[in-house]
């Protein structure tokens, strides 16, 4: 019996390592609905780019640097996408590597 390789490539440590922070978790949770989880944003559209890194961070209640760290290691489990915006960094879910971040979990 063979088992269906996802269609995206993941690191599960990466991803086990992302999702080991309460923070983190919090921000996926945010980013599920960023327009009505942070203010409205004079560059980005919510519902396109995400939330400003600001907004982020300002969210979390943490200086900038912290929630840079944060949002790097989710970016770095491809769990994130950054998209930057005339000097600003947008942060938005990416369903597709979620999705297979469950199933490769539920496969564990």
């Amino acid at each position: 019996m063979t088992v269906a390789q996802p269609a995206v490539e993941l690191d599960l440590e990466l991803v086990l390592k992302a999702l080991s922070s309460a923070r983190r978790l919090q921000i996926l949770e945010w980013l599920k609905d960023p327009a009505s989880n942070f203010p409205v944003q004079e560059i980005g559209d919510p519902e396109i780019h995400g939330a400003c890194n600001q907004y982020i961070g300002d969210k979390l209640g943490i200086s900038q640097p912290a929630a840079s760290r944060h949002l790097k290691v989710l970016t770095d489990a491809s769990l994130i996408v950054a998209t930057p915006r005339q000097g600003w960094i947008y942060y938005r879910r990416d369903e597709e590597v979620l999705d297979a971040a469950k199933r490769l979990i539920n496969d564990i």
